[in-house]
């Protein structure tokens, strides 16, 4: 017996993981559902998910002058990650590339035979695609979760497409349109600017109409910040469970973000709204080689030659235009897209990335 427990504690993976972001956590939470008790972690993440080196907490950054301010804390993270890794069986890296990339190299200058992997990687395809030569030369295993990402890497990138992290987390469709709208879903975002931005168009469209509108809260917002941010909001039906508000909603109208493939792969039409301060959007513009916002029209494109949803973008923001937008939307059409969207995906990737990780180098 004694011999039995001794195997079972040599045979645990020591697995040093950092994820800083709250949607990398709740992807882990997935991962470690399937990893089991074979992998026992260490690094950064949320400490309701085991022993983390750090509060997440304290790893929110608001502005660019609290990034400057917080530089020196992160150095210093970075460092003690590096250290830590002199204990661990292989390295998680989930999304966060302005820390994880350059976390990557130190941890392959120094432990050049330790497997490091990557999952959620940086959207190099968008810009800054200098990165992926970086990835490629740093990273022992690239989990992509886009299928047409692998086309931007070289042909020997060991870069695997693993399924979509969202579809983990979804488990419910809609199967039907209504014949009329008569519920209406809001997001505004979780950004402070967007928020401000949207809200008085938000609050203007829901005056003109006497439909049911639920406006969708971020969960980690405070009291304080909802009065501060959404004011008066008694118009609205207030939900903090976006899933389940999209599920019973009739249509939406949603911030630019990662909501708008949610809803797209739940079943719910909508149309994207996006206002940035006028330099941001000019520097993005530039930037970003993109004809799409959306990341669902950036997929549905590669496979199909339309997009899924309608996209509003700066002055085109507008009470009226969100009102053509509605009526506009095929929302029949709409859902049937949604299904083939979900086939392009497959199916969820926390399976895959923890085969991964068990999988010998």
């Amino acid at each position: 017996m004694q011999l039995y427990i001794i195997v079972a504690i040599i045979l645990v993976m020591k697995l040093l993981v950092s994820a800083l972001e709250p949607s990398a956590n709740i992807h882990l939470e997935s991962l470690i559902n399937e990893l089991g008790e074979s992998v026992e972690l260490m690094g950064i993440f949320d400490k309701k998910l085991g022993k983390s080196i750090v509060d997440l907490q304290s790893l929110s950054i608001m502005g660019f002058v609290d990034a400057i301010k917080k530089l020196r804390f992160f150095f210093a993270l970075a460092d003690e990650m590096l250290s830590l890794a002199g204990e661990a069986d292989k390295v998680l890296l989930i999304d966060s590339s302005g820390f994880n990339l350059p976390l990557a190299r130190k941890l392959k200058k120094r432990y050049p035979q330790k497997e490091i992997i990557y999952y959620i990687l940086p959207q190099a395809w968008a810009w800054k695609r200098g990165r992926i030569k970086v990835l490629e030369a740093t990273i022992d295993r690239l989990c992509s979760i886009l299928p047409f990402e692998k086309n931007y890497y070289s042909k020997n990138a060991p870069i695997e497409y693993v399924g979509h992290p969202l579809l983990d987390q979804i488990k419910n469709f809609k199967s039907s349109t209504t014949s009329e709208i008569k519920r209406v879903l809001f997001m505004a975002g979780s950004r402070r600017g967007e928020i401000k931005k949207l809200m008085p168009i938000f609050k203007e469209l829901r005056s003109r109409h006497n439909y049911e509108a639920v406006l969708v809260i971020p969960k980690h917002f405070t009291q304080e910040n909802i009065k501060d941010l959404y004011g008066n909001i008694a118009n609205f039906e207030v939900s903090f469970d976006a899933k389940e508000a999209m599920l019973e909603a009739d249509f939406g109208f949603i911030c630019s973000g990662t909501a708008t493939l949610e809803a797209s792969l739940v079943g719910l039409p909508f149309v994207l709204v996006y206002v940035a301060k006028p330099l941001d959007f000019f520097i993005a513009k530039n930037l970003v080689k993109l004809k799409h916002i959306g990341l669902a029209n950036i997929m549905f494109s590669d496979f199909e030659d339309s997009t899924l949803h309608l996209e509003l973008i700066q002055d085109s923001v507008s009470v009226e235009n969100l009102q053509k937008a509605m009526q506009a939307t095929n929302r029949d059409l709409f859902l049937s897209n949604s299904k083939k969207l979900r086939s392009y995906l497959v199916g969820g990737s926390a399976i895959n990335v923890a085969n991964i990780i068990k999988r010998d180098k």
